[in-house]
C-alpha cells in the first residue's frame, strides 16, 4: 500500500494543468513510483465540479472534472474525502465528486449523502485479505440537509468512531482509519489528534493515517500498531514556505494480514503542483521528524 498526504487540485494547481494542457501534470514525476501498489491512498481535498477558476488567495477548492485523469494516471484507488473542503460547493459539489470517483472506480470514504453512507467503510479485497477504510474529520459544520437527508462528512466523535472501528474489525482483516485533523503548520500533533488516533487503535484499528496540518508530523508506534499523524502535502500550491512544500510517501508492506514494515519516501513540491522525490539534507531532516 502507498499512502500520501493532502491532494489539492484547485487554485494554482488547476491553473498549471490548464497552462500545460495536461491534467496529469501534477503526477508526472511521481506516478511511476506509486501506481504499481495494490492500494494507492490519499486525502482528496478538492471538490470536482465544473465552474470558474479559483484564485490563489481563495480558501474554497474546486477542480475541473477532467482532473480525475491525473488521479487515475497516478493509480489512486481509495481516497479519503472526510475533510474541511469537500463541502465547499455544497450538495452539488459533493454529488459531482462522488459521481466522478464512482464512475472511475476510485473508492471514497468519510463523506456521503446519508448518515449510513457517511460512516460506511469501503472494503478492498487484496490477495485474500479484506481491508476496511474509515474516514473522519474535525470539521463538524461540514454538513447540509436536503429532503431529510444529511450531506456531509464523518465527524470526529470518538465514541462514534470506536463503534464503527469495532464493527469493521469484526468483519475485516485490516482496518485503516483516515484522520483529517490537527493544527495547520504545526510539526507536532495536538492532544486531540493523539487521543483520537490512540482511541482508534484501542478500538481495533491497525493503522491511522493523518492529514490536514500541511506539514509532516511524527509517526507513533502505539500498542504495536502505527499512527502516522501527518504525511504533509502531496499536491498543493503552498509554495510560500519550505515546510508546506515537503511531505512523505508511506510505503506499507502487509504480510499474513498484518503490517510487516513501513518505509517513508520524502518528497518536495515544485512549480506549485508537482511532487518530486527528495534526497539530501532536507530528506534526512524530514525522516528525522518522523521519530515520535
Amino acid at each position: 500500500m502507498i499512502a500520501v498526504g493532502d491532494i489539492m487540485l484547485s487554485r494554482v494547481v488547476e491553473q498549471k494543468m490548464i497552462e500545460y494542457g495536461d491534467y496529469k501534470y501534477p503526477f508526472l514525476k511521481i506516478a511511476g513510483i506509486i501506481r504499481e501498489a495494490d492500494i494507492v491512498f490519499g486525502n482528496l481535498e478538492t471538490t470536482m465540479i465544473s465552474g470558474r477558476i479559483i484564485k490563489s488567495e481563495e480558501m474554497i477548492f474546486r477542480a475541473d472534472p477532467k482532473s480525475i485523469e491525473g488521479l487515475k494516471f497516478a493509480g489512486f484507488n481509495v481516497l479519503n474525502i472526510a475533510n474541511n473542503h469537500i463541502m465547499n460547493f455544497g450538495k452539488d459539489g459533493l454529488d459531482s465528486t462522488i459521481k466522478i470517483l464512482d464512475e472511475n472506480n476510485i473508492m471514497r470514504v468519510g463523506a456521503g449523502r446519508s448518515e449510513e453512507e457517511i460512516y460506511k467503510p469501503v472494503i478492498k479485497n487484496i490477495k485474500g485479505a479484506k481491508f476496511a477504510f474509515l474516514g473522519f474529520t474535525y470539521n463538524s459544520d461540514q454538513r447540509e440537509f436536503f429532503d431529510g437527508e444529511i450531506y456531509g462528512v464523518a465527524n470526529m466523535e470518538i465514541e462514534k468512531m470506536k463503534e464503527n472501528v469495532e464493527k469493521a474489525n469484526l468483519e475485516n482483516d485490516i482496518v485503516i482509519v483516515s484522520m483529517h485533523a490537527g493544527t495547520e503548520y504545526q510539526t507536532f500533533p495536538s492532544s486531540f489528534q493523539e487521543n483520537f488516533a490512540r482511541g482508534a487503535i484501542d478500538a481495533g484499528a491497525d493503522l491511522v493515517i493523518g492529514s490536514h496540518p500541511h506539514v509532516v508530523q511524527a509517526v507513533e508506534k502505539y500498542k504495536e500498531r502505527y499512527i502516522i499523524y501527518s504525511l504533509g502535502n502531496f499536491v498543493f500550491d503552498q509554495m510560500w514556505s519550505n515546510e508546506t512544500r515537503l511531505g512523505v510517501i508511506a510505503e506499507i508492506i502487509f504480510n499474513n494480514k498484518k503490517i510487516d514494515s513501513i518505509n517513508f519516501i520524502p518528497i518536495k513540491i515544485y512549480d506549485y503542483s508537482q511532487p518530486t522525490i527528495l534526497e539530501g539534507e532536507e530528506a534526512e531532516m524530514i525522516l528525522e521528524r518522523l521519530k515520535f
